[in-house]
């Protein structure tokens, strides 16, 4: 370990999340020196540009890995106060559920645009005793009545206030970079071509500049891999896959309540609209499972699952959305929600996620083998939750060359690498 007394050129890679609060937490580790430690963070596209602005921002103390989560969990909370994260970036504790729902048939006209569906959809009647009772006798949560009593079926409770909260992750991640430049920190938009790790030690990192094309190197001490899914193409022997997911954001007709639900909509035979399924050629699963979180400022997130159609591409800049996914998401949402149905579709979006092709499952959080040389990725959908936990402990790797706040053995790179 190097002495924190001595000249540090720490280089972080990626600026998502983890890059971020990384940036972050260096910052404020109590051997932190501007005079003597230089941090630079290095990005290809722009922070925030990849899953960190486009996933749901859940935080959960149910989430995993269990050895990060309450560490990480408890960080949230502690920078919301420490600085207004609920006005800055949307951070507020509520109820999440599984929610089992049958779907209507949407009409023809497109009211997740703005317009009242047509045809054969069936209208919320949740202001009428009979709906009420439905509503109730499916266990689903009063203040819930943006699910249609007609298609709620039943409702399990999987978080409360008490171990559930949510943050808006683009503010996140962009307050946590600001906050960082602001203490000190570096940033570059340049993509890294190759790390010098001669001797087994690291001693550079070149780039090319994203607005000179010019490639630079610059001496490093210390280097944060923290690229998600695209760790591998900087460090080919991670084991670390992409997965594209693909989401929407609604602004609903009318405020809705603070859940985040995860379903399981039965859809019926018919369903779907005509030009959708004409344009997309794709048949619909009987089952779908969108998950849906309400957001502040009335707005709501929903994604669907997984695919693998479209290999990583170059850059976050560089990812292609499919339309017609994000259609069929919009379709299901609106199928048990009239708020939904009627409101402004205001994203239809894609990104990747990194996931750890190992038996630990992942996050990968510490040293590699090489000195200097620390990796922080393969947070799959929990990167918003972990971020914090993983910034504060790889400040701790730097400055006192070990994790010191929570006990991360299972996550160490070196078992994998």
């Amino acid at each position: 370990m190097t002495s924190s007394s001595e000249q540090r050129n720490i280089i972080i890679i990626g600026g998502g999340i983890i890059g971020c609060t990384s940036a972050y937490f260096l910052t404020r580790h109590p051997s932190y020196d501007p005079s003597r430690h230089k941090i630079t963070l290095l990005e290809a596209s722009k922070i925030a540009g990849g899953a960190s602005g486009k996933a749901g921002g859940l935080l959960a103390l149910w989430a995993y890995p269990s050895s990060l989560v309450p560490l990480s969990y408890r960080l949230h909370e502690e920078l919301s106060v420490s600085h207004g994260g609920q006005e800055r970036w949307g951070y507020r504790k509520l109820y999440s559920g599984s929610l089992t729902a049958k779907g209507r048939t949407i009409g023809q006209e497109s009211a997740a645009n703005g317009n009242h569906a047509s045809g054969d959809s069936v209208s919320l009647q949740k202001l009428k005793d009979k709906a009420s009772k439905t509503m109730a006798a499916a266990g689903i949560p009063k203040d819930l009545d943006w699910v249609a009593a007609d298609s709620a079926r039943s409702y399990y409770e999987m978080g409360t206030p008490d171990n559930t909260a949510q943050v808006h992750p683009y503010q996140f991640t962009t307050a946590m970079a600001q906050l960082a430049e602001d203490a000190g920190v570096l940033f570059i938009l340049g993509s890294v071509t190759s790390i010098d790790k001669t001797g087994g030690a690291v001693k550079s990192v070149t780039y090319n500049d994203k607005a000179t094309s010019e490639q630079h190197t610059i001496p490093a001490t210390d280097v944060i891999i923290s690229a998600g899914p695209w760790t591998r193409n900087i460090y080919p022997p991670a084991p670390i896959s992409a997965l594209r997911a693909h989401s929407v954001t609604i602004r609903p007709s009318k405020p809705i309540s603070a859940y985040a639900l995860f379903t399981d909509i039965s859809l019926p035979p018919n369903f779907g609209r005509t030009d959708t399924f004409q344009k997309s050629k794709r048949a619909h699963s009987k089952q779908v499972t969108p998950e849906i979180y309400a957001r502040p400022n009335n707005e709501a997130y929903a994604c669907g699952e997984g695919d693998t159609m479209v290999p990583l591409p170059k850059t976050t800049a560089d990812v292609v959305t499919d339309d017609a996914r994000c259609q069929d998401i919009i379709d299901y949402v609106a199928s048990i929600s009239d708020e939904l149905r009627d409101g402004e579709v205001t994203a239809r979006q894609a990104c990747y996620l990194p996931n750890v092709q190992a038996a630990s499952g992942g996050p990968l959080i510490g040293q590699t083998g090489v000195k200097g040389l620390l990796m922080a990725a393969g947070h799959t959908c929990w990167g918003i939750q972990n971020g914090p936990g993983t910034g504060k402990l790889i400040s701790e790797f730097v400055f006192d060359g070990k994790a010191k706040s929570a006990n991360i053995g299972s996550l160490d790179p070196r078992k994998v690498l």
